[in-house]
């Protein structure tokens, strides 16, 4: 028999707050596709699967003063929030990488639906994200990120909101490694574009008669495509890679 009921759910309460935060913005349960009360129910297993390690650190402020506990459930929500957008930057990054990829190889196709979001992009990009999700799926990063969650009541406690200066550096420094990242992982693509303009160039100086766009076009995609073919395996390998060496640094 639970003692204090009503102390036990807004304490289970404060642990959806963090957890569920962070859900809510990390990359494939925060999916327009994935229904809502599926997140819901996620958010909560978890908190009621965390609650039994951290009664000690939840229940005080549980039990406080109602003002405390509205303050205690906001500074819980934004602490979740960061830690889920330090992921949702870094997946976001593989769209500019494939947007530049696209521009490269001259793959201007007509937007489709994203797979995840309800937005518009081109192929390639989706086919990169997928993968890209996928592959961080296959290494666990779901339950990387869940420790993370967990292990930060012991560096910021309950009720302690984290501060807006550390908050602000570690999204600036996640979006400054993120864009260095992804323009290594486009770097191939941007090299390719750049070679295979400046030799059509050349030869539309030669025969400016001949309307070489036009003809380029298909070998341009073409290269484009058999790069992408080539790359993409050892793409989405140093993708993986920079997540958790962006994640271990923050």
């Amino acid at each position: 028999m639970i003692p204090d009921p009503q102390g036990a759910v807004m304490a289970l309460f404060l642990a959806f707050c963090r957890i569920g935060g962070c859900l809510m913005v990390m990359p494939g349960f925060s999916s327009a596709r994935l229904p809502m009360q599926i997140r819901l129910f996620i958010a909560l297993a978890l908190s009621l699967a965390l609650l039994p390690m951290f009664w000690d650190t939840l229940y005080p402020p549980a039990t406080a003063a109602p003002e405390v506990y509205l303050v205690t459930i906001f500074s819980e929500t934004i602490t979740g929030v960061v830690f889920g957008m330090v992921a949702r930057i870094y997946s976001l990054g593989i769209q500019f990488a494939g947007s530049i990829m696209s521009m490269a190889i001259a793959f201007n196709s007509s937007p489709t639906g994203d797979i995840f979001e309800d937005s518009s992009d081109n192929n390639l990009t989706s086919l990169l994200q997928t993968g890209a999700l996928f592959v961080l799926f296959i290494l666990d990063f779901h339950h990387y990120m869940i420790k993370a969650v967990a292990e930060s009541y012991t560096t910021i406690p309950v009720g302690t909101l984290v501060g807006a200066q550390k908050s602000l550096i570690s999204v600036t420094d996640a979006l400054a490694a993120t864009f260095k990242i992804m323009l290594r992982l486009a770097s191939p693509f941007i090299l390719y574009g750049m070679l295979f303009n400046v030799v059509v160039g050349m030869i539309n100086k030669l025969a400016p008669q001949i309307p070489l766009y036009f003809i380029s076009t298909p070998y341009a995609l073409a290269g484009g495509i058999l790069l992408v073919y080539f790359t993409i395996a050892a793409l989405l390998d140093q993708f993986a890679d920079g997540f958790f060496v962006i994640f271990n640094a923050l």
